[in-house]
């Protein structure tokens, strides 16, 4: 399979056509090898316009909403990301392209492990990979200019909103009554926090931040 052609008519057929205009958004996803971040039995897949399972539970987001959610953060060259769910890496990679430092945390050992070794292969040095609970975020390396969810929540825990830096944006996709998301970005000044929703996004759901349904007698 031509994987390179893959990436550029996943560029030219899925993004340019869905409102991505940000070149260096473009140009990562045209250069970076996606097809290497998912299982090799789904590499023939990797290019699909749809979210795809890379795991019990876990998915990959589809390109177009990736490309869409990093184009809503306007991101700097100076900008610190955090990615929370960062599964095999990817949208890290992405994002590594176009900020200062990526900081990715993931709950899944096997993932962390196989992440920092691709990231690694491609040197990829600003990025760097945690092994944590997602509900704690990254204090440690707080505050961060970005904040992105790599699947969709019906809740954002405080202890996460605190970890934004002043003027910081966070990007959400948030999931109403097992609906469609919608991606929603949050934006920190003068210490207020302030939200818009943008467009409607067909992630998979974090299950770490979704609500358990409470049944009452």
């Amino acid at each position: 399979m031509d994987f390179a052609k893959s990436r550029e008519n996943m560029v030219e057929s899925q993004l340019r056509t869905n409102k991505v205009t940000n070149e260096k958004i473009l140009t990562a996803m045209r250069e970076i090898a996606r097809e290497k971040f998912v299982p090799a039995r789904l590499r023939d897949i990797a290019y699909i316009d749809k979210n795809i399972e890379i795991a019990n539970d876990r998915f990959m987001m589809s390109p177009m909403d990736l490309a869409r959610i990093l184009q809503s953060c306007q991101i700097k060259n100076s900008d610190s990301i955090l990615i929370i769910g960062s599964s095999t890496g990817y949208s890290a990679a992405v994002a590594s392209r176009l900020a200062s430092s990526v900081f990715a945390v993931e709950e899944d050992e096997g993932f962390v492990t196989s992440s920092e070794a691709l990231l690694t292969e491609l040197a990829m040095d600003n990025v760097v990979v945690k092994n944590d609970k997602l509900l704690n975020g990254w204090k440690k390396q707080a505050p961060f200019d970005v904040i992105i969810f790599d699947g969709a929540v019906d809740f954002i825990p405080a202890d996460i909103t605190e970890q934004m830096a002043e003027n910081g944006r966070m990007v959400a996709v948030i999931k109403q009554n097992d609906l469609i998301g919608i991606a929603t970005i949050f934006k920190k000044q003068n210490g207020h926090i302030s939200n818009i929703q943008m467009f409607d996004a067909n992630l998979e759901n974090l299950n770490q931040f979704m609500r358990e349904d409470v049944f009452t007698l």
